[in-house]
């Protein structure tokens, strides 16, 4: 599919139908992450699949996963993430989320829906999943093959409320 299609197409689901994903595409939305370009190629992301009912419950813990069959909880590793010079600016946050737009698209082309979370409670995260330290929790892909039934309308502001050149 044309790439400006998919985009467009795209949309936050937050309703799923029961089926599991296939280890295939599931394979295949954690190779597009981890393909995703980090700062200095570093690449501090590391990604917890969760899939089995138990987890699931675990997750609900901490997050509203919409009844998805699948979850990427999406930590970046503070101890191997670029640092800014200038003003010591970690790139944890932008590099997951790279991450997370190069699996959330791919899971699109794949048929799959998605909702990007950041809306949850880390404390119970990473006790839940015994998430070290070092890596914090950036955010939630929760992924599976979408039971709503119309896709809501995309209302985005114009491209002069999003572009201003030369100056703003």
């Amino acid at each position: 599919m044309e790439f400006s299609k998919l985009i467009t197409r795209r949309h936050s689901v937050r309703k799923y139908l029961f089926d599991k994903v296939e280890p295939e595409k599931r394979n295949a939305i954690l190779e597009a992450g981890r393909i995703a370009p980090t700062a200095a190629n570093l690449q501090p992301v590391k990604v917890l699949v969760v899939e089995e009912e138990t987890n699931l419950a675990k997750l609900g813990k901490s997050a509203n996963i919409y009844g998805a069959p699948l979850a990427f909880i999406i930590c970046a590793d503070h101890n191997t993430a670029w640092e800014r010079p200038f003003d010591g600016k970690k790139t944890t946050d932008i590099d997951a989320s790279i991450v997370t737009d190069h699996m959330m698209i791919q899971a699109e082309e794949l048929g799959l829906g998605s909702v990007w979370i950041c809306y949850f409670k880390p404390d119970i995260l990473k006790t839940e999943f015994s998430i070290p330290d070092n890596l914090e929790v950036i955010n939630i892909l929760a992924v599976g093959y979408s039971d709503e039934t119309k896709t809501p309308e995309k209302i985005r502001k114009g491209i002069e409320h999003f572009a201003f050149f030369e100056h703003l």
